[in-house]
C-alpha cells in the first residue's frame, strides 16, 4: 500500500485522478526552491476553503431555523478558523504526505499550523473537483462530526440578550422586556430570577448571581422556547442551553 493509499484510507475517499491529490499536498516553497513554474496547492486551497464555506453554511442555515446572520456567522468562524483546520490537518496526518522544500522541512514545516490548515483546504479542493459537491459535503461532514453534527443548539451565544432582541425585532419593532422578580440568599451570594417578555407574554424565565446573569440566563431560555416553537417540538425535549452567564 503506498503512501497516498494510506491517506485516502484515512479521508475515506479514492481519487480517480492521484495527481489531484499530489498537487493538494505540494507545498508552494517547493516551487520557489526549484525556482520553475511548478504548480502548487495554493489555487486548490482557494477552492476548497469556498467549498468548507459552503457546506458549514448550508448546514448550519438548515438546522438552526430561528438564528439569523450574527450567531450564524459566528458558529461557522469557530469551526474554519486556521486553528481548528490545522488540527483537521494534524488528524488526517497530512503533514507526512506533504512535498516541501529542504529548507521548509528542516524548518518543521510539515508540523507548521499554516501549513496544514492550507494542505486540508486544498485536500478538500482536490476531492470536490474529482468527486464532486456530493463527496466533498460527506467528507466535510464526517470531518466536522465531533464540532457539529451532533449538536441541537448552536452552543455558546456571546449576546443572547442581543441575539433575541434582534430574533424578536425581525417580527416586530417592540424590543423584550426584563423583570427581576425575585432575589434570595445572602449580599455576599444573592441568586435573582428575571422574566423575559414580549408583546404582553412571558417567554421564559432565567436565574444567576446578578441581574445581567439573570436576564442573559432567561434570554437564553427564551431562544430555546421560541425555537421549539418554530419546530413544533416540546421546549422540554431540548438539550441543555449554554451555561449561564457570568456576572
Amino acid at each position: 500500500m503506498n503512501n497516498l493509499t494510506v491517506l485516502e484510507t484515512r479521508l475515506g475517499y479514492q481519487f480517480r485522478d492521484a495527481e489531484l491529490l499530489r498537487l493538494a499536498l505540494t507545498h508552494p516553497s517547493l516551487a520557489h526552491e526549484q525556482g520553475v513554474a511548478l504548480q502548487h496547492n495554493q489555487r486548490l486551497e482557494f477552492l476548497g476553503d469556498a467549498v468548507l464555506q459552503l457546506v458549514l453554511t448550508d448546514d448550519l442555515y438548515t438546522k438552526y431555523p430561528i438564528y439569523g446572520e450574527g450567531p450564524l456567522t459566528k458558529a461557522r468562524a469557530r469551526m474554519v478558523n486556521r486553528d481548528c483546520l490545522a488540527e483537521k490537518g494534524a488528524q488526517l496526518e497530512l503533514g507526512t504526505h506533504l512535498r516541501l522544500s529542504r529548507g521548509e522541512e528542516t524548518n518543521g514545516g510539515r508540523e507548521r499550523a499554516s501549513a496544514l490548515a492550507d494542505a486540508f483546504e486544498a485536500v478538500l479542493g482536490a476531492l470536490y473537483i474529482d468527486g464532486g459537491f456530493e463527496a466533498a459535503r460527506t467528507f466535510v461532514r464526517d470531518q466536522f462530526r465531533d464540532e457539529f453534527g451532533g449538536l441541537e443548539m448552536i452552543p455558546v451565544l456571546e449576546n443572547p440578550k442581543g441575539e433575541l432582541q434582534e430574533l424578536l425585532q425581525a417580527e416586530s419593532s417592540e424590543a423584550p422586556r426584563y423583570q427581576v422578580i425575585s432575589s434570595s440568599g445572602p449580599d455576599h451570594d444573592r441568586l435573582f430570577e428575571c422574566t423575559v417578555h414580549h408583546a404582553g407574554e412571558e417567554l421564559a424565565r432565567g436565574r444567576g448571581k446578578s441581574k445581567k446573569s439573570a436576564e442573559g440566563d432567561a434570554a437564553l431560555a427564551a431562544l430555546a422556547v421560541l425555537r421549539a416553537r418554530s419546530q413544533k417540538i416540546a421546549p422540554d425535549t431540548l438539550p441543555a442551553t449554554a451555561p449561564t452567564p457570568t456576572p
